[in-house]
């Protein structure tokens, strides 16, 4: 079955979409009626579907887990000890945690199954621009 890895550069926290690409690749392979696996290779990210109609959703998502796991340097996370890559990689270990690292979404016909607003995101949560891979499977 076909394989595909994207590369999605970011630059800094946040929410990125990645819907189209993966739509259009889902297509390209002309298999139907299936399942897309999409796995993120990285342990300081995570992948999520979310509405992609109004952007303030991305920016409340991305506040609300700003807030529930802040910086390293917050005092309120004194107690963590993993600090040797900067103030945020803890943290974004943390919300990596919370949040999955891969998705399944089946497939109708040569289109991914989502609904009318929801979209496929690489939710990014270090500081530092980063390059991502997410692996793409399709069983059927």
């Amino acid at each position: 079955m076909p394989n595909n890895v994207f590369t999605i550069r970011t630059d800094g926290p946040g929410l990125y979409e990645v819907t189209d690409e993966v739509a259009r690749w889902v297509a390209q392979t002309g298999l139907a009626d299936g399942l897309c696996t999409l796995f993120l290779r990285h342990t300081s990210a995570s992948l999520v579907i979310q509405e992609n109609a109004d952007p303030d959703v991305r920016r409340d998502l991305d506040a609300f887990f700003a807030r529930l796991v802040p910086d390293a340097n917050a005092p309120e996370m004194a107690y963590l000890t993993h600090r040797y890559e900067g103030p945020d990689d803890m943290p974004a270990h943390i919300k990596a945690a919370l949040l999955p690292v891969s998705l399944s979404i089946p497939m109708i016909g040569t289109r991914l199954g989502l609904g009318t607003w929801q979209g496929i995101y690489l939710f990014e949560h270090r500081s530092a621009p980063h390059r991502r891979d997410i692996l793409c499977h399709i069983t059927g």
